[in-house]
């Protein structure tokens, strides 16, 4: 869910490699079927696209009504915001919330029938939720409320696996890779002097996902920070 760019499609094109059928959407079913057929060319393999806007978390089922069976699951979509108390949006807020827990939720909920009974289910947070920022009021509430979804959901789902990733910035992302001003300083603090790339979060997506003893897991990915 949410894989037309960045990480999201990194991980749906290693899938397809893998010669597994893939379902990759996107908020409008134009961007997404344009974007299967680019990956499913890219990498000789089988992919289609469908619409799903998170933000509309009541047209999440109809929305993936023909999808399933299901062996894995990772929800990546999310929207940004710049939100702060001193001057709180409130439609910012609600559709960033709404997106990234109900929606995310939803789309658990709305498959739960076609997962199969060893699948694995994948949710995207972030690093905001320890390390907050100026405008990530929303955000980092969200991005923590991916942990307790976790849990509920691995006890909940059981034996299906639920896990969470949290990238910290990632340099070569669609989101940051034209922000070297903030770059470089996120370098200088790193344990490693550098930052993880998208192929380092993709292997940690596939941990998470095929390593049957990984449930429960909200896996930090950013390199180590003092």
């Amino acid at each position: 869910m949410g894989a037309t760019q960045g990480i999201g499609r990194e991980l749906a094109a290693e899938y397809a490699r893998r010669g597994n059928e893939v379902t990759i959407t996107g908020r409008t079913v134009q961007r997404a079927e344009a974007e299967a057929a680019r990956l499913a060319a890219e990498t000789e393999g089988s992919v289609s696209g469908s619409g799903l806007d998170l933000s509309r978390p009541e047209s999440v089922a109809d929305a993936l009504r023909e999808v399933g069976p299901v062996d894995r699951l990772a929800v990546a979509g999310m929207i940004r915001d710049s939100n702060t108390v001193a001057s709180f949006a409130i439609p910012a807020a609600v559709t960033l919330a709404t997106t990234k827990i109900v929606g995310y939720a939803a789309v658990v909920a709305a498959l739960y029938g076609r997962l199969a009974p060893d699948a694995a289910v994948l949710l995207f947070g972030g690093m905001a939720k320890d390390r907050p920022y100026p405008g990530s009021t929303v955000l980092s509430t969200v991005n923590a409320g991916i942990v307790g979804l976790v849990r509920t959901l691995s006890v909940e789902l059981a034996p299906v696996r639920v896990n969470s990733i949290h990238p910290g910035a990632v340099a070569d992302s669609p989101a940051w890779v034209d922000n070297q001003a903030i770059l470089e300083p996120l370098r200088k603090v790193s344990l490693t002097g550098e930052l993880p790339t998208m192929r380092h979060i993709v292997d940690g997506c596939l941990f998470l996902l095929e390593n049957p003893a990984a449930n429960g897991v909200n896996l930090t990915l950013d390199a180590g920070r003092a």
